[in-house]
């Protein structure tokens, strides 16, 4: 994990069903985001497609950053 857990937003681009778009998430999302994607043995981006799949389906949904740090919290091990 990130050695300051208080750091502003870090912007990066990912690639969803061949669409390029950016994410703006805490280093320590992004780390909560590698270590995920570990665990399932899947690319960042597959995760991230799965997870922008749940959001579309929901009743409300929220934007892309928020549904990817509410997933990491909901589904932390």
């Amino acid at each position: 994990m990130s050695d300051a857990p208080y750091h502003p937003p870090v912007k990066r681009s990912i690639q969803i069903e061949r669409h390029k778009t950016s994410i703006s998430l805490e280093p320590l999302f992004w780390d909560m985001l590698k270590d995920a994607a570990a665990r399932e043995g899947a690319a960042i981006n597959a995760l991230v497609a799965r997870i922008d799949a749940e959001r579309i389906r929901s009743e409300t949904p929220p934007g892309l950053a928020s549904a990817i740090r509410v997933w990491l919290v909901t589904n932390s091990a």
